[in-house]
């Protein structure tokens, strides 16, 4: 089922033909998870130069409720990672916004959700993947690469293929995790616009942005794990 018109599709559909006639590509694909990927990062960065730029002792709306977005994303972390864990902080911040913009997105007739693409949430579980085994790295040394063997060396032969899945299962899981819970969303809305076009339940949308939410928050506390696991004294 295709989605119905979108609001950047007078972008997104001449840049993949002048991308299909150039390249001779056959995907089918024409680009608008990057085009509505880029909108929101343009929007986010719009909004922290406004509100960096107005700061004010005594906050107004936009700053108060950015506070305590922030706020509760600091806790998060260090509950989740220690004070240590706050160097992580800008990297699991930006991905909690933009994930939570991006999965909101969606939930607006003719805009779509980034994150209801494969390749975008790909991007964002290898960087978390890749960081994961360099701050292991570079925690422990060579050490690190113990947790692999197992306790003991003869149980070495079970244990590393074994860990070696489990590592590469956590990526996936991000990616396919986030994925199917968005895209459901977006399908569902997109029945909804069909079958009700001038009223959607009320119920259903709250249900969406909760999900949204969920998956936003899911996401980023599975990464801020997957980073201090890697931290620990037990590898």
């Amino acid at each position: 089922m295709e989605h119905p018109m979108l609001w950047l599709d007078f972008i997104t559909i001449p840049l993949y033909d002048l991308i299909h006639n150039t390249f001779h590509l056959t995907d089918n694909n024409h680009l608008k998870h990057v085009t509505y990927m880029w909108l929101y990062m343009l929007i986010l960065i719009l909004v922290s130069i406004i509100v960096t730029k107005s700061l004010k002792l005594i906050p107004g709306k936009l700053q108060n409720f950015l506070e305590v977005v922030i706020g509760g994303l600091r806790s998060l972390l260090v509950d989740t990672m220690g004070e240590n864990g706050m160097r992580f902080f800008p990297l699991m911040a930006t991905l909690a916004v933009f994930i939570l913009v991006a999965n909101l997105g969606g939930v607006i007739p003719g805009f779509y959700s980034p994150t209801a693409n494969l390749n975008t949430n790909a991007s964002m579980a290898i960087t978390v993947f890749l960081l994961t085994h360099i701050v292991g790295v570079k925690v422990h040394g060579t050490k690190y690469l113990k947790q692999f063997v197992g306790p003991v060396w003869w149980m070495a032969p079970l244990m590393i293929p074994v860990e070696i899945i489990g590592h590469l299962a956590r990526p996936l899981s991000l990616t396919v995790r986030l994925f199917g819970n968005i895209f459901g969303e977006d399908l569902v809305l997109l029945v909804l616009l069909f079958l009700a076009p001038f009223l959607m339940p009320l119920p259903m949308l709250v249900l969406m942005i909760f999900t949204s939410v969920l998956q936003a928050f899911v996401f980023t506390l599975l990464a801020m794990m997957y980073i201090s696991g890697a931290m620990e004294e037990a590898h």
